[in-house]
């Protein structure tokens, strides 16, 4: 299978050239040239989602030296609990938050490290990626000391938590951890402008983790279809998913999931006060602003990168506005959502968690939904504690991480200054 941008229909790449590059060389996205359709019907009904998983994604490998390595790919990054919990007769959680970093970025992130270190280069790779919360950790965890791969990760100095700062820069060797004076979009921006600078494109094969690479979006798809594939055996009806989103990258695997035939249903969209999606939605132009701080800090995209991929499984706004719902909930929305949460079900969610749960009480009370729980409630403590008036425990997990000695470089955001800290820093 070819890969095209979602800029240029006519620039083809293979697979393993489209992990390799991250963005196109125009700018834009690499998509599928096609999406297969998959046949989940005929499936054995005991096969484990690490199989499942391969088969999924055969289709997208076929004629790539990696197809020969998917199996194992896919049984070294998906080796975790994907629980699905009903709460009650109409409301179920997808819980994806049980890898490494106790968030739904471990599947991508580890997936593509696991592709990555099986391509062949004459010179090391560079991840250089841009994070709102947990994309860093996910990508500091999986590719950390991985042979002929160097990790950069950016993330706005003082707009994370301090376990999600933590996690990222308790890693060290061959990860620098860069605290940018600015935003998440200031980040993002410093991405975009490495991988167009010419002493980059000499020095490393630039690449990025976060979704902007294919690398992500792909093994995200898998979760969503196996989940989707288990209710109608259960159920005997397609699943309705809410997904909290900020840069657009796990709700687009489930549209994809949906494309390729999966019994899917309503896919809605739940977001913060940034509501980007829900702009577009209103109006038909996606807003030029820059992004808020917010409780669901992980979501706070003012410029969310896979909207282009979103947008382009649809003709035109009239059609994506028939295709996609959005809703936004507020920081005080957030408060209200996990005590109300953890009053009804005695559980705690984390502040992106409740955005769907949020979203939730607006649709069909009789219909059932599958709220999308992004990432591990203890990641978040410092907002969570003074709304339940209690302590929120790190699991052993995540207090392992917590003991390791912290290290992080900081820059402003300037591309010189991020140059310069990587010649000194991998010298």
């Amino acid at each position: 299978m070819n890969f095209i941008s979602t800029r240029n229909k006519n620039t083809f790449v293979t697979l393993s050239e489209a992990l390799q590059n991250g963005l196109a060389c125009d700018g834009g996205l690499y998509v599928p040239e096609a999406f297969p359709t998959f046949d989940w019907q005929s499936l054995t009904t005991d096969l484990p989602y690490a199989k499942f998983a391969v088969k999924l994604l055969e289709p997208f490998f076929a004629d790539d030296p990696l197809k020969d390595k998917l199996d194992q790919i896919c049984k070294e990054s998906f080796n975790f609990d994907l629980p699905c919990l009903r709460l009650d007769q109409y409301n179920a959680m997808l819980e994806l938050f049980h890898g490494p970093t106790l968030s739904f970025k471990d599947f991508g992130a580890r997936f593509l490290s696991n592709c990555l270190i099986h391509i062949e280069t004459d010179k090391s790779f560079t991840i250089m990626v841009a994070t709102s919360g947990d994309t860093g950790s996910a990508v500091a965890s999986a590719f950390y000391q991985k042979p002929k791969i160097k990790v950069i990760v950016l993330f706005p100095k003082g707009k994370i938590s301090l376990r999600q700062q933590q996690q990222i820069t308790c890693w060290q060797d061959n990860v620098c951890a860069v605290s940018v004076k600015g935003t998440f979009d200031d980040c993002q921006t410093l991405v975009k402008a490495a991988f167009a600078d010419s002493w980059w494109q000499q020095n490393t094969y630039l690449n990025t983790s976060n979704s902007i690479n294919i690398g992500r979006l792909l093994p995200q798809t898998t979760y969503y279809a196996y989940v989707a594939w288990q209710y109608y055996l259960e159920y005997g009806k397609k699943a309705n998913f809410i997904v909290p989103s900020g840069n657009i990258g796990n709700v687009c695997a489930c549209f994809w999931a949906k494309k390729m035939g999966l019994p899917i249903n309503e896919i809605i969209i739940s977001q913060n006060e940034n509501n980007v999606i829900g702009q577009f939605l209103a109006h038909g132009i996606l807003p030029n602003k820059h992004s808020i701080q917010t409780f669901a800090n992980a979501m706070d995209v003012g410029k969310p990168s896979n909207f282009e991929r979103l947008y382009a499984l649809y003709n035109s706004v009239e059609d994506f506005r028939k295709n996609v719902k959005a809703f936004k909930a507020t920081d005080q929305d957030i408060v209200n959502m996990i005590k109300a949460i953890e009053s009804k079900y005695h559980m705690l969610i984390c502040p992106h968690t409740a955005t769907a749960f949020f979203a939730r009480a607006y649709l069909p009370k009789n219909q059932d939904f599958i709220m999308v729980a992004t990432a591990h409630p203890a990641k978040f403590e410092q907002v969570l504690e003074p709304i339940i008036n209690k302590e929120v425990p790190a699991p052993k997990a995540l207090q392992e991480l917590l003991n390791r000695k912290p290290h992080n470089e900081e820059i402003m955001p300037k591309l010189e200054d991020l140059t310069h800290l990587y010649q000194m820093y991998f010298k």
